[in-house]
C-alpha cells in the first residue's frame, strides 16, 4: 500500500517540488488549498490531476482536522506560510496567525486525528537574524530580526515541544535561502532575473534594488525538498540545517544574472548613490533605492549543513551558477511567450 502525504502550501515553490518528488516515489498526495471563487493551481497546474485537493485554512483548526481525517496522511509537510519577510512589517498580525499559530493548529490536528503521522515543519534561516556565529548550525542561538523570523521561531519551538511533550515524530528543517524558476516576483532573486530578462528584451531600462551587500546562502529548492523528505524517513525525529555552506552577495547575484545575458555593468559610487551603468549604451541598469531596505537588516546568513550531510546523506546537486541560469532561462521564455 502506498504512503499518504498531506502538503500545506502545495501550490507554492517548495510545495510543488515536494508534490513532484512524492508522486515520483509513489505516494498518494493530498494538498491543502484555500477556498476561492476560482482555484489557482499555481506551480502544480501541470500535475493537478494527480493530487487530491482539500479546502482548508491554516488559521482554522476545524478545517485542518477535517483535512487530516480526509487524508489520514502518514506524512505531513507543513510548508504553507506568509513567506515575504518585508511584508511581515506591514502585516505582523497576519504573519503571526499563519506562521506561528497556524503551525500549532496543524500540529493539534495531527495529534487529535493521527498522532503517529510524521510531521515536517518549514523553519527558516531568518530565525538566526543577527547571527551569533559566523556559520549557523543547529546549536546556534536564534536572534530573529523581523516579525517573520519571530513568528517562524514560534513554529519551530512548538514543533519541538510537541515532539518532547507527546512523543510525536516532528522535524524542523532550518532552510537557508533556496530559490528556483518557480519563485514569486516579490522575492529579490526572481525580481533580479525577471528584470534582467526584461532589460535584455528592451522592455525595461533599469532595475531598482535595495541592499546589494547583504549576503545569503543560496541553493535550489529542488535540492532542498529532498532533504525534507529524508528527515521524515529517519528512525529518530530531529532538526536539521539545510544550506550550501557558501555565501554570495545580492550584488554577485545581479552581476551573474547580467553576465549570463551578455550585458556588462560597471559599478560606480558607494551606498545609496550607487548605480550600475551599461558600458555599451550608457543607460542606468541598476539603481539602489532606500525604500527597499528593511527596517532591521539581516546582513549575513551562512549555514553549516554538516549534520544533514552526515546523518541524512543529503547533498546539494544544483550549483549557484546553474540556479541563476535556470531562473534567467525561464524568465526569458516567459517574456518571449507573452
Amino acid at each position: 500500500m502506498s504512503k499518504k502525504a498531506l502538503i500545506t502550501g502545495i501550490t507554492g515553490q517548495d510545495g510543488s517540488y515536494m508534490a513532484e518528488l512524492l508522486l515520483e516515489k509513489g505516494y498518494e498526495v493530498y494538498g491543502i488549498v484555500r477556498r476561492k471563487a476560482v482555484l489557482n493551481y499555481g506551480n502544480v497546474e501541470h500535475i493537478k490531476d494527480s493530487i487530491k485537493f482539500i479546502n482548508a485554512d491554516m488559521t482554522d483548526i476545524v478545517s485542518l482536522i477535517g483535512a487530516m481525517k480526509t487524508s489520514m496522511a502518514d506524512e505531513v509537510y507543513n510548508i504553507a506560510g506568509q513567506s515575504f519577510v518585508a511584508t511581515s512589517w506591514e502585516q505582523p498580525i497576519v504573519t503571526t496567525e499563519i506562521n506561528a499559530v497556524g503551525v500549532l493548529n496543524m500540529l493539534e490536528a495531527v495529534r487529535k486525528v493521527k498522532p503517529t503521522a510524521r510531521f515536517y515543519q518549514a523553519s527558516t534561516s531568518e530565525m538566526f537574524g543577527r547571527a551569533q556565529e559566523e556559520k549557523q548550525s543547529e546549536t546556534t542561538p536564534f536572534y530573529p530580526r523581523s516579525p517573520y523570523g519571530v513568528a517562524k521561531l514560534y513554529g519551530h519551538w512548538i514543533s519541538k515541544n510537541y515532539r518532547e511533550s507527546y512523543n510525536m515524530f516532528t522535524c524542523s528543517g532550518i532552510l537557508f535561502n533556496h530559490e528556483s524558476e518557480r519563485r514569486g516576483k516579490e522575492f529579490v532573486t526572481r525580481k533580479i532575473t525577471d528584470g534582467v530578462a526584461r532589460i535584455k528584451h528592451g522592455l525595461l531600462d533599469h532595475l531598482e534594488m535595495g541592499n546589494l551587500d547583504a549576503k545569503r546562502d543560496w541553493g535550489h529548492a529542488q535540492d532542498y525538498v529532498k532533504a525534507m523528505w529524508l528527515m521524515l524517513q529517519q528512525n529518530k525525529a530531529d532538526d536539521y540545517v539545510i544550506a550550501t555552506g557558501h555565501t554570495r552577495t545580492v550584488r554577485e547575484f545581479v552581476e551573474k544574472a547580467f553576465a549570463y545575458v551578455d550585458i556588462k555593468i560597471k559599478w560606480q559610487g558607494k551606498g545609496l548613490d550607487e548605480i550600475g551603468v551599461c558600458k555599451d549604451s550608457g543607460k542606468t541598469i541598476v539603481c539602489v533605492v532606500p525604500e527597499y531596505f528593511r527596517p532591521a537588516e539581516v546582513d549575513v546568513l551562512l549555514g553549516n549543513p554538516k549534520k544533514a550531510e552526515t546523518e541524512l546523506g543529503w547533498k546539494r546537486e544544483i550549483s549557484f551558477d546553474e540556479l541563476v541560469q535556470r531562473m534567467i532561462n525561464n524568465d526569458m521564455k516567459l517574456i518571449e511567450k507573452d
